[in-house]
């Protein structure tokens, strides 16, 4: 099966603003950002500050991301059947809000290991659900367009509360992160409340034709079957083992030498969801115009160099690029990921488990890579781990410019 363009939108796409379940699923996006990962990237300097080690917080992720993963086909499997798109959001949303305001009002070790297993185990749910659920609301043609609106808003929710916490902090201390915290739970509940569930065609967001749902869903195996599917996941298995940790580290480091855990962190993950908003608004005219093909490779190619750079210098100044970097690259995957899944597995039936699918087979690189990364941290320094990181995903980089003719075929970028 071949992935084609992603179709310019027309009018039937409608008016985001006159729209209310568009206008929902877009302020869905913003606060749920937040409201998704609980402490999220603020989690790892806070308990650093408290005394916990790289190689601790790195067996937490570890340990966490791996339990994530055994549930993540089922829940694609769930979604797929599922008429409750929007419950197997909100109910996850609140668990990880309480267990987050449990781990930040009392971070034992116990309070701590529950909090971020259950947080893995729930949020594994949210990815495929809300794929589903803008599925059904749009329809296979406007999906692409509206994946990539979906990304403007969350990474506008992010760099949204990565501000709040840097103006909230100083003034009100950890209360103000209960306070967001809450509000960003909040927020997220009351947009899956107005979206119409009479708009959501839930054959289509499971990847059928709307057609009744003849002939049906096609059995697992056609996972199997997809070879552009299998390289897809592998190369971003690759990736993700590179570059999940770096993130965390440069977090850790800093945190640790400027003792402002939440303020450096919003700084440094700010600069990421700043660049992933440019990333989010630009993508679709990107796609049109050079092809998947080339969109891939640059996204692939960012963390080599964002690997070369974060291990070659220390100066806090190198965070911008660096950051910038990592907007560009998974800011573009987050994007391309659920387009090129949905276009192999067009028809089948099986789009939310074969994302799924994919999502678990790149969690798994990026869960070991947390305890690995940890790991080359106490034998050789942040350093160490930066250069480790940027060499394995160069080495996706290679596995994609040599199969990229199995995973993207027929790819044809419109002439301008």
């Amino acid at each position: 099966m071949s992935i084609t363009l992603p179709p310019k939108a027309g009018p039937s796409s409608g008016s985001l603003l006159s729209d209310r379940s568009l206008f929902s699923l877009a302020i869905l996006n913003f606060f749920l950002a937040d409201a998704r990962d609980g402490l999220g990237p603020f989690l790892d300097a806070y308990l650093a500050t408290n005394g916990w080690s790289s190689m601790a917080l790195g067996a937490i992720a570890t340990a966490g991301g791996l339990i994530g993963l055994l549930a993540t086909p089922l829940f694609g499997a769930l979604v797929d059947r599922s008429r409750w798109k929007r419950a197997l959001i909100a109910g996850p949303v609140v668990f990880v809000t309480i267990t987050a305001l449990l781990t930040l009002l009392s971070p034992s070790p116990a309070i701590v290991w529950f909090g971020q297993m259950g947080t893995a185990v729930v949020g594994a749910v949210i990815g495929p659900a809300l794929a589903g659920l803008t599925l059904g609301l749009v329809g296979e043609k406007l999906f692409p367009r509206q994946i990539a609106r979906n990304e403007f808003w969350n990474h506008g929710g992010n760099f949204a509360s990565l501000f709040a916490v840097f103006l909230v902090i100083p003034v009100f201390g950890n209360s103000g992160m209960i306070w967001l915290m809450i509000v960003t739970a909040l927020g997220t509940l009351a947009a899956i409340s107005a979206i119409d569930p009479g708009r959501i065609d839930h054959d289509v967001a499971r990847g059928l034709a709307p057609d009744e749902g003849e002939p049906g869903p096609s059995g697992v195996q056609v996972l199997l079957k997809e070879r552009g599917l299998l390289l897809l996941a592998v190369i971003l298995l690759i990736f993700h083992f590179g570059n999940a940790p770096m993130s965390r580290l440069i977090a850790q480091d800093f945190a640790l030498e400027l003792q402002t855990p939440f303020r450096t962190t919003a700084i440094i993950t700010g600069v990421a969801q700043a660049a992933m908003i440019v990333v989010a608004a630009l993508a679709p005219t990107l796609i049109r115009r050079f092809g998947l093909s080339v969109i891939f490779l640059v996204a692939l190619a960012a963390l080599p160099l964002r690997g070369l750079l974060a291990g070659s210098f220390s100066g806090f100044w190198v965070i911008y690029p660096v950051q910038f970097l990592d907007g560009v690259g998974a800011g573009l995957l987050g994007i391309l990921t659920p387009i090129a899944v949905e276009h192999i597995l067009k028809g089948t039936g099986r789009f939310n488990l074969g994302l799924a699918c994919v999502m678990t087979i790149q969690g798994i690189g990026a869960s070991l890579s947390n305890v690995v990364a940890g790991w080359l941290v106490t034998k050789g320094g942040f350093e160490l781990s930066h250069f480790v990181g940027g060499g394995v995903a160069f080495l996706a980089m290679m596995i994609f410019i040599v199969f990229r003719s199995d995973i993207i075929k027929g790819d044809r970028p419109e002439q301008a």
